[in-house]
């Protein structure tokens, strides 16, 4: 009779180690979904960072009346147009009395912009993919 209940006990004792198991091996497949899709959140955080400088450069270099014939400024404005163009005639950007000097009010919103939809982008892949 005791042995009986001793093999049901190591039965049991052996049930719950393999549930332990897999509830183990489950929580590490999770860690490491969450890992990589914290990798992805960072590579998006990182391009709109990147593009937000690109934008920020932009804006300094219009502000302070930059020459546009210079090499540089030249590559900040050929690299940043895509992104400013579908922003550029929203509004009348204030200029100084030579026009040299811009503030340009559309690069502000573009950098706004830009800004909310990487959070949102970033957002939405947490809740949706997350475990």
């Amino acid at each position: 009779m005791s042995n009986q209940y001793d093999e049901q006990r190591e039965q049991l004792e052996l049930q719950a180690e393999q549930r332990r198991l897999q509830l183990e091996e489950q929580r590490i497949a999770n860690a490491q979904w969450n890992a990589s899709l914290s990798r992805v959140v960072a590579a998006i955080y990182s391009l709109v960072g990147a593009l937000e400088i690109l934008l920020a450069f932009r804006f300094g270099l219009r502000l302070f009346g930059a020459n546009t014939e210079n090499q540089f400024a030249r590559f900040i404005n050929t690299l940043s147009e895509p992104f400013v163009a579908p922003f550029s005639t929203l509004f009348i950007s204030p200029t100084s009395a030579d026009a040299t000097n811009i503030f340009d009010v559309n690069l502000l919103v573009a950098m706004i912009a830009y800004g909310v939809v990487g959070l949102i982008v970033c957002s939405l892949i947490w809740r949706i993919w997350s475990r």
